[in-house]
């Protein structure tokens, strides 16, 4: 319930000034023309009593006395125009007066419902003095219901009545913040609202004050819209400070990079400082390409994966995103993956030594003959006495090539299986396929396939570990023979080709075909009985080494086309070059 109300002082206030006559000098002229007419009554009561009483009168005519008289009555008709004049001229100025009175208070009225702002006015007693339409609609309360309302208000929420007298009796102590105070309220259907009000002193024309008037405006919506992009900010530097990567952005100044944010990740490695990102930045300051480049940072001791993009700041300024992930581990077990594959293809080529010893065999027991057959020749000669000096000299000369010859293959054969750190250096393609060449050319004989090449006028050096790259296109040709070893067609095609920064080199067999294409390159499957299924595997790992790429296709005409690309060692004057955009910032 209400409790019982004190005498208001803003309604008397108001309504007494506004019923109190306003006095100005306005009522000094009648009070004037009324003080002379006394006075001319009084001088006309005066000359009759002259008259009766005086002997200067008594030589006055009946005339003259009329005359003097007609003069004072014109006198005082005078007098009371004029006043007549005056009062007129103050009754019009108080009309206009009063008519701009009015229209400014219906100007201001108007203005006051089309506000969306609730006003609300306190006396000195925390009374409801006034309220306007827009606070009326604000909480669902006519005004005839709050107008001289005491606690607890009916907008009040229940059970909150001591929170609700505390900011009541913190707003009459007239210590509320310039900022306002946020309060919650209660609507007349239930429903409830947040508002921030506004809080100032309310004074009389003389400027004592007389209570507080309070402005309160709705911010249900525009808080949950903060609290939603609060809590979305939240959650969103949350999954930046978890992550593993370091993140940072910078700007570029006149004084160098200017860091503007950074994730936990990167300050755990570099601090807060902008030093980790010109850093990892790998001497491209001033350029921006959209690459991945991996970068060693001594400071942090670790191998990254930088990825630079540039993007729009929040003041428009443009600026530098820089996304680095820890690699390091990724790279220890890549250097000991490379390791083991060198185990691998150690263990590969001894295999295929071991699967052509028979063959090799077969190849130096020709050689080895001739070099016996030509010795023995020349010691018959010798021991003749009929030695001829020039066929003496060509035997020995044909037995020396056949040695040479013998050299060679053992040569290739060591430098084959000899193990070694891969070594990526311009060598001459021909040396390659020539090298192996030789060795498939011994299986290819064995199962009577031809191995034929096709190349261009002129192939450019490669930039390549030979030994590598020999083992892949020895693997290749193999592969070859032994498909078409039930093939009607008996030629393996080895076809070059020049592709300005590349060059391409083609094995196509009429073979059997493929079978599953999409698994041809998966580590442990192989179409062969005996196969470990690691060949084609080990290929493409040692092409990918060499920024190349190995692939396979059916060969329309039957049997399957392995093609792999190898960098140029002198790219082409016409060959693409990167153009880096250059940084706008």
């Amino acid at each position: 319930m209400a409790t019982p109300s004190k005498k208001s002082l803003i309604p008397t206030t108001f309504y007494d000034q506004a019923n109190h006559p306003r006095r100005g000098f306005y009522w000094l002229t009648p009070v004037i023309v009324l003080i002379l007419y006394l006075c001319v009554m009084g001088v006309f009561v005066w000359l009759q009593q002259l008259h009766n009483d005086s002997v200067m009168f008594v030589t006055i005519d009946q005339e003259t006395r009329q005359q003097r008289l007609l003069m004072v009555v014109a006198a005082l008709s005078l007098v009371i125009v004029l006043s007549l004049l005056a009062l007129w001229r103050y009754t019009r100025f108080r009309t206009r007066a009063e008519a701009a009175l009015i229209a400014e208070t219906g100007f201001r009225r108007a203005m006051e419902n089309s506000m969306s702002t609730g006003m609300r006015v306190f006396d000195m007693h925390g009374r409801i003095a006034y309220v306007n339409p827009a606070f009326c609609r604000m909480i669902g309360w006519n005004e005839a219901d709050l107008i001289g309302r005491t606690t607890p208000f009916p907008y009040w929420l229940p059970g909150r009545h001591a929170q609700h007298q505390e900011t009541l009796d913190l707003l009459l102590s007239g210590r509320t913040p310039s900022s306002g105070l946020e309060v919650e309220a209660q609507r007349r259907d239930g429903s409830r609202f947040t508002a921030r009000m506004y809080v100032s002193p309310l004074r009389d024309p003389n400027g004592e004050q007389i209570g507080w008037m309070t402005s309160m405006t709705d911010i249900t919506e525009p808080k949950r819209i903060r609290e939603a992009l609060t809590a979305a900010h939240e959650r969103f530097m949350t999954v930046l400070e978890g992550l593993d990567d370091a993140i940072s952005v910078v700007a570029d100044t006149s004084d160098g990079l200017e860091l503007l944010f950074a994730n936990r990740t990167y300050r755990r490695f570099f601090g807060a400082q902008s030093n980790g990102h010109a850093e990892l930045l790998g001497g491209r300051l001033g350029r921006f390409t959209d690459e991945t480049v991996e970068t060693f940072s001594d400071s942090a001791q670790r191998w990254f994966e930088v990825h630079h993009r540039i993007l729009a700041w929040t003041d428009g300024r443009r600026v530098r995103l820089q996304v680095a992930r820890d690699i390091t581990e990724r790279r220890t077990h890549e250097e000991a993956s490379r390791v083991q594959q060198e185990k691998i293809q150690l263990t590969s080529r001894l295999t295929t030594m071991g699967e052509m010893a028979s063959s090799l065999a077969h190849e130096l027991n020709q050689p080895l003959t001739a070099i016996s057959n030509y010795n023995m020749g020349a010691v018959a000669m010798l021991k003749s006495g009929n030695a001829n000096p020039e066929r003496l000299l060509e035997a020995l000369e044909k037995a020396a090539n056949q040695a040479e010859r013998a050299g060679k293959i053992i040569s290739r054969i060591r430098e084959f299986v000899k193990r070694s750190e891969p070594r990526r250096q311009p060598v001459p393609m021909m040396r390659i396929v020539d090298n192996a060449v030789g060795f498939a050319d011994i299986d290819a004989r064995k199962r009577q396939v031809d191995i034929q090449l096709d190349l261009p006028e002129h192939i450019p050096d490669v930039l390549a570990d030979p030994i590598l790259i020999e083992q892949v296109l020895l693997n290749l040709l193999k592969n070859g023979v032994e498909a078409m070893e039930s093939s009607d067609y008996r030629t393996l095609h080895l076809v070059i080709t020049d592709q300005g920064a590349l060059v391409e080199i083609a094995v196509i067999d009429r073979g059997h075909g493929l079978r599953d294409p999409e698994r041809l390159f998966e580590p442990f499957y192989s179409t062969k009985s005996e196969g470990l299924g690691m060949g084609l595997n080990i290929c493409r790992t040692i092409i990918e080494s060499h920024h190349g790429r190995l692939w396979a296709s059916e060969n329309p005409e039957g049997g399957t086309i392995f093609r792999f690309t190898l960098p140029c060692a002198k790219p082409q004057a016409n060959s693409t070059t990167e153009n880096p955009q250059e940084l706008n910032a």
